[in-house]
C-alpha cells in the first residue's frame, strides 16, 4: 500500500535523512520526495510517497515521522504511484500538439494534473453562461446536471464551498480541499480537488496559476 505523507521538517542538514532512516526502520520504501513549501522561518514542507508492506498500517508512518526531532505530520492519505512534476512537461507538449482539438487537449490536462499536483481529481469548466463541464478526470465527482449561471474565477485561488453557492455539494464531500485557476484568455477554468485534504498551500495555488497562464497562452 502506498501513502502520501505530508510532513513539516526543520530546514536543516540531515533532517530529511533522519526521516528517511525512521521510515526505513518500519519497512517503508520511499518512492518520491517533493518540496512543497519552504518557510523563511526555517521549516520546509515535504510530500513523501511511501510504500508499506501489506500487513502494515498508515499509523506506523506517523509514529516514525514523529520520532524525528522537529518533525510534524500534516496529513497522510492513500496515493498510488509517485509524484511526477516532469509529467507536466509532457502534458504541455501534448496540449500544444492538440491545441486545435480542444477536447483532446483538456482530456490530457485532467489526466496528468492530479498526479503532478497530488490532487484527487481535476475538472475543466467553460465559464460561459451557463457554465458547462469540458473535461474531468476519472476520479472527479459526477456531473449532477446543475449549471451555475456564473463563476468568479479571475485568478488562482482556494475555493470555499461554505461561502460560494455555485460550487456543487459533491465537490466538497469528505472535507475535500478545492482550488481553481483560469486558463487565461480561453474562457475556461481549471478546478482541482483533494479528497480529505490537506488544504492547498499558497505555493500550490501559485503553481496552479502559473500552469493556467501557460496553458492559456498555448491555446489562445
Amino acid at each position: 500500500m502506498s501513502f502520501l505523507l505530508r510532513v513539516q521538517l526543520p530546514d536543516a542538514p540531515g533532517s530529511l535523512g533522519h526521516l528517511a532512516e525512521a521510515i526505513g526502520l518500519v519497512d517503508g520504501n520511499i518512492q518520491s520526495v517533493d518540496i512543497v513549501e519552504q518557510d523563511p522561518r526555517g521549516t520546509v514542507v515535504d510530500d513523501i510517497v511511501v510504500t508499506l508492506p501489506k500487513e502494515s498500517m498508515a499509523d506506523v508512518l506517523i509514529t516514525a515521522a514523529q520520532s524525528v526531532e522537529g518533525a510534524e505530520v500534516d496529513s497522510i492519505r492513500p496515493f498510488t504511484g509517485a509524484i511526477d512534476r516532469r509529467g507536466q512537461i509532457r502534458m504541455l507538449n501534448e496540449i500544444t500538439a492538440h491545441r486545435r482539438n480542444l477536447p483532446a487537449a483538456m482530456t490530457e490536462l485532467v489526466r496528468v494534473l492530479p498526479k503532478s499536483m497530488t490532487a484527487s481529481w481535476a475538472i475543466v469548466l467553460c465559464s460561459d453562461v451557463p457554465v458547462k463541464r469540458i473535461a474531468a478526470s476519472q476520479a472527479a465527482p459526477e456531473d449532477d446536471g446543475s449549471n451555475p449561471e456564473q463563476i468568479n474565477i479571475t485568478e488562482a485561488r482556494i475555493l470555499r464551498p461554505d461561502q460560494e453557492e455555485w460550487i456543487p455539494q459533491s465537490w466538497a464531500l469528505l472535507d475535500s480541499a478545492l482550488a481553481a485557476a483560469p486558463l487565461q484568455g480561453t474562457g475556461m477554468v481549471l478546478v482541482i480537488g483533494r479528497t480529505g485534504g490537506p488544504d492547498f498551500l499558497a505555493t500550490e495555488v501559485e503553481h496552479l496559476g502559473h500552469l493556467g497562464t501557460i496553458i492559456g497562452a498555448i491555446l489562445s
